[in-house]
């Protein structure tokens, strides 16, 4: 019996993953909260007691150095993004990001902007598209509303998600919309001031456990994600799987989107045209563009045969 530690999580992947490996193989899953002890010492702690097979560990940070560190081999490092865009440029995390690509036995990226990030310090670094739990999140029949739901369904953050975009795209159609927007990230407050500045009404969901967003993806018509990074996160892809039309920003200078129906939608005049054109056929395209690059059965295939290449 192969066993693996799943060291810490990032955007559900790991989760994800976890259910759909084989029963036969012995999973470990040591998560870790934001407090200063449990990301610190805390963690050392649970990572040095793991005996396992493989370590796998999301976010090139604390956690994949600690494991490092202590000797934990083979070391998979996962980034999921603000490690190798943001982090990797900081004067302290820097050096950590920088020690855990060189030193770990294999990196994966798990969106393509980032892999030529980790190329500069790896050049067998490798994209491994973000899984989505197809028991959580399936199609549902959409309702008929007299005005169009729109869901903004990724956390507000300007520099990162372009929420701030979305918000003045949506004031251009405001009287054709209900908007949505779920309460959590680090500019809520300025994206609910904007909002009101543009004669905009949001209304404010509660943040609600992973498993329970799939109820918001069916109560709307439309979802709309990030508009900065040029990939698709998470939140679009579950929402895809929901059955609903996803509007983000997609770069078409990604070879790992050229099946991709929807891309280089940036502009607010671009991004409110869409969103009222958005329909069935749109959305069919890209639940078949899902289900061939984000199926959970066949990533989590991908992922044990990366680890038995180090099992011999």
């Amino acid at each position: 019996m192969t066993s693996v530690a799943m060291i810490n999580d990032c955007a559900y992947v790991g989760e994800t993953l976890v259910k759909y490996f084989p029963k036969d193989i012995k999973i470990r899953h040591i998560k870790r909260t934001r407090s200063l002890w449990s990301k610190t010492l805390g963690i050392a702690y649970k990572v040095m007691r793991a005996n396992a097979d493989v370590y796998h560990v999301h976010y090139l940070l604390q956690d994949c150095y600690i494991a490092g560190k202590l000797g934990k081999r083979p070391l998979i490092g996962h980034a999921h993004g603000s490690d190798l865009r943001a982090s990797l440029n900081h004067l302290l995390w820097g050096r950590i990001v920088k020690y855990n690509l060189k030193r770990c036995d294999k990196i994966l990226v798990s969106t393509p902007d980032i892999l030529g990030i980790a190329r500069q310090f790896r050049d067998d670094a490798v994209y491994l598209p973000n899984p989505v739990d197809m028991r959580i999140f399936y199609p549902r029949p959409a309702e008929k509303h007299e005005r169009r739901r729109v869901l903004i369904a990724s956390d507000s953050n300007w520099d990162v998600k372009g929420t701030d975009i979305a918000i003045t795209a949506l004031s251009r159609i405001k009287d054709k919309v209900d908007v949505s927007i779920i309460a959590y990230g680090k500019d809520l407050d300025k994206t609910l001031r904007l909002a009101e500045k543009l004669g905009l009404h949001l209304n404010v969901l509660p943040k609600v456990p992973h498993e329970e967003l799939n109820k918001y993806y069916w109560n709307s018509d439309v979802v709309i994600d990030r508009f900065r990074l040029g990939s698709l996160g998470v939140v679009s892809l579950e929402a895809i799987a929901c059955g609903r039309p996803v509007i983000a920003y997609v770069s078409s200078e990604y070879e790992e989107y050229k099946e991709f129906p929807l891309k280089d939608i940036n502009e607010e005049e671009k991004i409110a045209e869409t969103i009222m054109n958005a329909d069935e056929q749109l959305w069919r395209k890209e639940y078949e563009y899902l289900i061939k690059y984000h199926d959970p059965r066949a990533i989590a295939k991908r992922v044990l045969k990366i680890y038995k290449s180090f099992l011999g």
